[in-house]
């Protein structure tokens, strides 16, 4: 065995010699491993998603609970409210009537305005001093104005108290507390910033409206006030603001939709597939929105037999003559039946009619598949079909009888006659759609007004039930604008309908030539 050095084996005694107590005083200040790891700096990314969280919870948190004013708008008492949001827009609720959504601007933070009730000294005003109404829609405007300041003041004080009070919460740090302030209204500042750069005064033009159908013509106006009524975002939130006070002052009825006498309105169904629940609701659209034709682009039965044909008898008594083209679930048997009908206008090979202004040339499905399996070449009948109807469009033409609009139910077939005519309605695929195509025919197609019939049941949620006002000039005899009407499936009480403008109509378009006027026939 190695010899240990003397000098080596004295250190060790006087090691063993130092007091106990000594030696477990120094091992208690020594710090341990978690200790050391626990005191070192963290990470500044980590910090700053901190402060990040503080401030947008804390500012969230301002304007949830102070960040809000109640503004007499005319004669409503209204709560206006900034809530942060990833689209942003402005959303007016008008309970218990629903909610009118406006894309007006992009920006984290959306503007919400609440119409709480109507004041009953102010309306009697109003109805005492009738000559008021004409200055009413400046004095809303007012309103609106100098609310929307004091929501501007009062949202930087809610933000800035809140981010400040949950910092000083979670640090315990004045100056932190105040960092996380001052970032609440950078960050405020900067959305109002963005919300100005994004401002579309004319959003009003487009509005969505949720809750009950029947009040909707009222709150968005007719196809010809679209157009030439709309101005600046302001005045038209006045506008709708005070359309909500004649809808408070009502008490047995909700106002009935004025229609434009120089406005035709198609109702555009499809794929109703033997839902009975339809004719109920196109009968109430047709009253509702002085519907003067309606169009179905096929599918209205399910299996096209003979014993289904009883449940096209509601036809007759909707209201409105009714334009009918054959879909792939509707055999020959539907379609002579419907022939039959008194009121209805069956379109077939390219035929067209002239129906309450407006005239239409359609061609049935050149399929029939009601189990709906897919038959070979199935694409190719289709565009077959579809360029029939176009010669037949072209033909109509050159004789100086243009058609309006084209009827088919697949889209296939309607694409085939891009560049002969205006407008092309097709259904099929059970979801809307829309588009201009190459040659500047619009194709719009529509979804189930049956809420897709039995198949409803078959998935994990209720189809929509989908249908669509097109609203045209009686002279030009061109689509305006359309709303479009979607109401909750099996089991669902929902509605809701939004406007919208073809390109040419928004404002300071080039209007649309005429064409020559149509021969009936």
């Amino acid at each position: 065995m190695a010899r240990v050095p003397a000098a080596v084996m004295n250190v060790l005694h006087r090691i063993r010699r130092v007091p106990r107590h000594l030696t477990r005083r120094h091992r208690s200040h020594r710090p341990a491993p978690e200790t050391i790891a626990l005191a070192s700096p963290p990470n500044p990314w980590v910090r700053a998603l901190g402060l990040i969280v503080v401030v947008v919870v804390g500012a969230w948190l301002g304007l949830l609970i102070v960040g809000n004013v109640r503004v007499p708008v005319g004669p409503m008492n209204t709560t206006m409210t900034l809530r942060p949001s990833l689209t942003g827009g402005t959303k007016i609720n008008v309970s218990p009537l629903g909610a009118l959504e406006l894309d007006s601007h992009i920006a984290p933070v959306r503007l919400d305005v609440n119409v709480d009730q109507l004041d009953p000294d102010r309306s009697q005003a109003l109805v005492d001093h009738p000559e008021r109404l004409s200055g009413l829609q400046d004095e809303v405007t007012r309103d609106v104005a100098h609310g929307t300041a004091d929501l501007a003041v009062r949202s930087c004080v809610a933000v800035v108290t809140g981010a400040t009070a949950l910092g000083l919460a979670v640090y315990r740090r004045p100056r932190r507390a105040l960092a996380a302030g001052g970032l609440a209204l950078a960050v405020l500042a900067a959305s109002g910033g963005t919300a100005y750069a994004t401002w579309n005064p004319d959003s009003v033009l487009e509005p969505k409206f949720s809750g009950l159908l029947s009040s909707a013509p009222s709150l968005v106006g007719n196809a010809r006030s679209i157009v030439t009524e709309f101005d600046v975002y302001q005045e038209e939130l006045a506008r709708l603001v005070t359309n909500v006070t004649k809808l408070y002052d009502a008490t047995s009825t909700l106002p009935a939709y004025q229609p434009d006498p120089t406005t035709i309105r198609v109702l555009h169904v499809s794929d109703i597939h033997l839902n009975p629940a339809s004719w109920k609701i196109i009968a109430s659209l047709v009253d509702q929105y002085k519907v003067d034709v309606i169009v179905d682009t096929g599918d209205t039965m399910d299996h096209g037999t003979a014993a289904e044909n009883g449940f096209l008898d509601p036809i007759e008594d909707l209201g409105a003559p009714y334009v009918w083209v054959r879909g792939n679930h509707d055999s020959l048997v539907t379609q002579r039946y419907l022939e039959d009908l008194k009121n209805v206008h069956v379109l077939d090979d390219g035929r067209a009619k002239t129906v309450a202004g407006l005239r239409f040339a359609g061609i049935g499905d050149p399929q029939f598949t009601p189990d709906r399996s897919k038959k070979p070449g199935a694409e190719q009948s289709q565009e077959l079909a579809g360029a029939r109807l176009a010669s037949a469009l072209r033909d109509q033409r050159a004789a100086g009888t243009p058609a309006d609009v084209a009827l088919a139910h697949e889209p296939s077939a309607a694409r085939e006659v891009d560049g002969t005519v205006p407008l092309v309605l097709a259904g099929h695929l059970h979801h809307e759609d829309t588009e201009v195509m190459k040659y500047g025919t619009r194709l719009r197609v529509e979804g189930s007004t049956g809420g897709s019939g039995l198949r409803a049941i078959e998935g994990e949620h209720p189809d929509p039930i989908e249908t669509s006002i097109l609203y045209f000039d009686r002279d030009t005899r061109r689509l305006q604008a359309w709303d479009s009407i979607e109401l909750g499936g099996l089991g669902l009480t929902t509605a809701e309908v939004s406007r919208h403008l073809p390109k040419e109509n928004q404002p300071g378009a080039t209007p649309s030539p005429k064409s020559p006027s149509p021969t009936s026939s």
